[in-house]
């Protein structure tokens, strides 16, 4: 059955290589064209999608997901226009393909450009998150890339049903059915013999929890764009205005929790704790939120007949992807940057303050991928930030790093233009 396996996706990914050559030199419009038909099809497909959806959410796997897995999981009108908006969002980007990035004459006359060039064939990884497929088939095929998609088992029937529907819009507007992908198992071994086609497959990017993302680079051969976890710390400052710090608080941590950019640790400044945390946690713990604080936020909570149990040392780094949130009491501006800098993943982190010299100093210290100030974590985000959908967030410093949309599913090349020249 393995042998057999490794066959399957071997020919997939060789066909998906065949497919990456035509897309790369496929003209905008005829990628909007496709676009535009994978939006329509969404649109029409609502009653297939969902019935797809419903088988996937009555299986064993799904069944056992706490929810905020399952809320991943779970499709519905709303998110099914959702993901026709986002696909249409991309249609509207520029083309990054082609784009001139650099020109340089020398003094023999060669002229030199530096110009954006897909990345080839790009593999995706995930679990229990059917927007994927969509976001990154969309993404990939307005850079030039063609895609394998490999989804867990607990979404497969919702994976197949939105592929199905891509590879018709590609043969609508005449690219290969080949440029995007589903590989149609769900066996580990299928995987692993992914993860060893560095000959054919140029880039990996895994999207789902540590567990899934530490086995993928540890057992690939292939280039991995990754982030392990989503520790997000938001930092109210001594100058926090208490209405915004409520608000925003409450957003990051509530607004969707078993996401990557979703708060999951709160630092309060010493100075304006006995106010303003009362004030935040009851907000919090109006939306459902359990707090786990250090010794002094638990003390000022308690006084305040507010809940919070004693926080372990593991909850200062966890990424609880629910309703539960750590809370720390910090003396200084820069005991909140240490804190971040040593605890957090290098994610999404925010400050809440009144003073722009703090925020300054705040954004310039904390080294990770995108550094908020006065607004939520959970603009870190493709759509958000007007890339269209996003393909991930990267927490890696090489390549891409935050929100990953289409220029950074390009690489480049140089043309060089001579008219004889020869070296001596």
């Amino acid at each position: 059955m393995s042998a057999d396996l490794a066959t399957l996706v071997t020919a997939l990914a060789r066909r998906s290589r065949a497919a990456s050559h035509v897309l790369a030199v496929a003209s905008t419009a005829q990628k909007d064209a496709a676009l535009e038909k994978i939006a329509a099809l969404i649109d029409a497909s609502h009653f297939t999608l969902l019935e797809a959806n419903q088988r996937d959410l009555l299986s064993p796997e799904a069944q056992a997901l706490n929810p905020a897995a399952r809320d991943r999981l779970e499709l519905d009108e709303s998110r099914l226009n959702h993901l026709a908006q986002s696909v249409r969002q991309v249609v509207t980007l520029p083309d990054p393909v082609g784009e001139l990035l650099e020109e340089t004459f020398r003094p023999n006359d060669l002229r030199i450009r530096k110009v954006r060039v897909p990345i080839g064939v790009i593999g995706i990884i995930y679990e229990a998150r059917p927007n994927v497929t969509i976001d990154c088939a969309a993404l990939c095929l307005k850079s030039g890339n063609a895609c394998i998609l490999r989804g867990g088992k607990e979404i497969f029937h919702t994976n197949s049903a939105f592929a199905a529907l891509i590879t018709q819009a590609l043969h609508a507007t005449g690219l290969p059915g080949d440029a995007v992908q589903l590989i149609p198992t769900t066996d580990r071994a299928a995987l692993n013999t992914l993860l060893k086609l560095d000959t054919l497959v140029q880039c990996l990017i895994p999207r789902g929890g540590e567990g899934l993302i530490r086995y993928v680079t540890e057992n690939s051969t292939i280039p991995v764009i990754k982030h392990y976890t989503g520790v997000c710390f938001v930092y109210l400052d001594k100058e926090a205005d208490p209405e915004l710090a409520e608000k925003v608080t409450v957003n990051a941590k509530t607004q969707r929790p078993g996401v990557c950019n979703a708060a999951e640790q709160l630092l309060v400044h010493a100075a304006v704790a006995d106010t303003l945390l009362p004030r935040v946690a009851a907000a919090l713990i109006a939306k459902g939120v359990k707090l786990r604080g250090d010794a002094r936020a638990a003390a000022i909570l308690a006084r305040a007949g507010l809940a919070a149990s004693a926080a372990t040392p593991a909850d200062y780094t966890a990424e609880f992807l629910d309703l539960v949130m750590a809370v720390r009491v910090v003396d200084s501006l820069d005991e909140a940057v240490a804190t971040i800098n040593r605890d957090g993943s290098g994610h999404t982190d925010a400050i809440i303050t009144r003073d722009a010299a703090a925020a300054s100093r705040f954004q310039a210290g904390v080294d990770s991928a995108v550094v908020m100030w006065n607004a939520s974590t959970r603009f870190n985000d493709g759509f958000e930030f007007g890339f269209g959908a996003e393909i991930g967030i990267s927490t890696d410093r090489l390549h891409a790093r935050g929100p990953m949309g289409l220029r950074e599913l390009c690489s480049y090349k140089y043309l060089v233009t001579g008219n004889g020249q020869v070296r001596g």
